[in-house]
Order: structure tokens, then C-alpha cells, then sequence
């Protein structure tokens, strides 16, 4: 099936009440109906209609080492985003609404109910940023932890951040040990990481190590930092090293992530010898660094290229 192949599914699953402990009344959630799968190899982008005309998109991933038994499933936290990052297609946006918990949750409904998908792991990567819309994403959060049929467990469950700090402390003051976060830094150092990430003009780096040193992590685990490689920008082997004396100390883990780009992207994909250099001086360094196979590029589902410019246009 080529990348571009759009699939139409109309049918919605209604879903039994989630029992979310005696804080939390029962919940019946009822997706959005999926309007479009896109598949790029064994990744799936699926597009649900919300009841105001916009789409939610969401992609699985095929997990389980070579079986591809089970998935892990990026969700959307908002429909578009404020955050301005230059490489990310959401970005290009803006910020049209956050989602709530039931939107939240229904994305895993409806990859399960709907696609028939073994979801396992979710991770906040999709579009928006999750600590603008926390109180969802903890109700979500909360929701799929406590669901006494299909649990998702907190150690499966992954929030990304472009650096909010006061997002990262009250995630922190929850004391869910378990509760996996990824901080998405993409420079080793304020000159570039402000050029790329408006966020960092108001909360530089600094301030975001002390954030990321506070955040409870349980024994032997990692905060996961999440750095897009771009050609000729921050992927140079004195960045690495920069990047190195920036996390040493850290309970951390750095995700290379080569460039996927964006409609219209002024910024150019790292050749492969680039890559693995990188990724050698952070080994070299004592720094703890893995690379993120590129996935769904070709079907605009790889990280950074979730979201629609049309949705902009109609806001205007």
C-alpha cells in the first residue's frame, strides 16, 4: 500500500465505563469517528473527526521486536500548538483548541476498538503541548491507569515536554514515581535552542536542568531527552559535546531523531555518518544515547510531522 493511501472508516466503538478509583466517577467515552488511516509501512496515522470539523491525528507503532505483537500509540494532547518550534509541522499551526480527557482517551478507544490494535505503551508526542492542557492530560492519565479492564499502567505511559518547567514540577508534585517524561531540548546550548524553541527565551536551559534534576524518577530509570537532529544547525560533533556537559549528573537517556521534515521546512535531514558520529561522542562522554529509527516519514506520521496547515487557514 503506498504511503498516501487514505482509508475512510466511519464505524465508533462505545466503550464500557472507566472506573477511575473512588476520586473519579465512571466515564463512557465514544470516539470520534476515524475519517482517514494513512499507512507507511506498518505505521498507521489515523485522523479522527471532532464534532467542530477538526481532525485529531494519531499514530501506531508496531512493537515487539520482530513479531510486531503489540503497539505503542502517540496521541494529541491539543489540535495544533503555541509553541512555535520552528521544525514542527504542528507549530505551523497555532493553536486552534485543547482536547479533553475524553478526546484524549478516545484515541486509544478508537486504535483499539476500531483498528483492533494491541495498544501497550502511550506516549504524549502527538500534536499540542501537553503541559498547556495538563489538567486533561493528568484526567487522561488518570483514567487509563485505573481502567479495570484494559489498564494502561503509568510506567507505560510517556509526557513529552518542549521544556514547560512549572508543568514539569507539577507532574513532579504528583509523586507518580512511575510516570515516564521526555524533555525535547534539540541544542546543546541557549544560542541555538532559542532560535528553534521560542520557549527557551523565557525558560533557558538552566532553569530546565534544575526542572529535569527534580523530577522523580524511579531507580535505574532515565528522563528521556528527545534532540532532532538538522543539518549544519546541531548535529556537530562539539555540539555533542556540549550536550554531554550539559546532562552529565542526570538520570538521563538522549533520543536521536533524525530530522523529519516539515511542509515547506527551510532545514535539511543529517546524513547517516553525521548520526552516528553524534552518537558516538555521546557514548564517548559517558552519556547514555540511543537513535530513533525514522518511521512514517513518508506519510507525514514521524515526529514533528503531525497536523494540517488547512486547519490554520480556516481559523483565519
Amino acid at each position: 500500500m503506498s504511503p498516501d493511501t487514505s482509508i475512510p472508516i466511519v464505524a465508533t466503538t462505545r466503550t464500557a465505563g472507566v472506573n477511575c478509583g473512588s476520586a473519579h466517577e465512571a466515564r463512557v467515552a465514544e470516539p470520534f469517528p476515524i475519517a482517514r488511516v494513512v499507512r507507511d509501512g506498518d505505521v498507521t496515522k489515523f485522523c479522527q473527526v471532532t464534532p467542530d470539523g477538526y481532525e485529531i491525528e494519531s499514530v501506531l507503532i508496531p512493537m515487539g521486536a520482530r513479531e510486531n505483537t503489540w503497539h505503542t500509540l502517540c496521541v494529541s494532547s491539543q489540535i495544533g500548538c503555541k509553541r512555535g518550534c520552528t521544525f514542527c509541522q504542528t507549530a505551523q499551526m497555532g493553536l486552534i483548541r485543547n482536547l479533553t480527557a475524553d478526546e484524549i482517551v478516545g484515541q486509544v478507544e478508537a486504535a483499539r476498538g476500531v483498528l483492533g490494535a494491541t495498544v501497550r505503551n502511550v506516549v504524549f508526542m502527538g500534536m499540542g503541548e501537553p503541559m498547556d492542557n495538563l489538567d486533561a492530560v493528568i484526567e487522561s492519565i488518570t483514567r487509563l491507569h485505573h481502567d479495570p479492564a484494559r489498564q494502561i499502567p503509568r510506567r507505560r505511559i510517556t509526557v513529552s515536554t518542549v521544556g514547560r518547567c512549572d508543568g514539569i514540577r507539577r507532574l513532579a508534585a504528583l509523586r507518580w514515581r512511575r510516570l515516564n517524561l521526555a524533555v525535547s531540548l534539540n541544542a546543546p546550548n541557549d544560542t541555538i535552542r532559542s532560535q528553534i524553541m521560542p520557549i527557551n527565551r523565557v525558560e533557558p536551559m538552566a532553569e530546565l536542568r534544575r526542572a529535569i534534576a527534580e523530577y522523580p524518577v524511579r531507580a535505574g530509570g532515565h528522563v528521556l531527552i528527545e534532540y532532532v537532529l538538522i543539518r549544519g544547525l546541531n548535529d556537530a560533533s562539539e555540539h555533542a559535546r556540549e550536550l554531554a556537559a550539559y546532562l552529565r549528573g542526570l538520570p538521563t537517556c538522549v533520543n536521536l531523531i533524525p530530522y523529519n521534515p516539515r511542509q515547506n521546512s527551510p532545514y535539511d535531514v543529517p546524513d547517516e555518518e553525521t548520526v552516528v558520529a553524534f552518537q558516538q561522542v555521546l557514548m564517548n562522554a559517558g552519556q547514555l544515547a540511543f537513535r530513533r529509527n525514522t518511521k512514517g516519514r513518508a506519510a507525514m506520521a514521524a515526529c514533528g510531522q503531525l497536523g494540517t496547515l488547512a486547519a490554520r487557514r480556516r481559523q483565519a
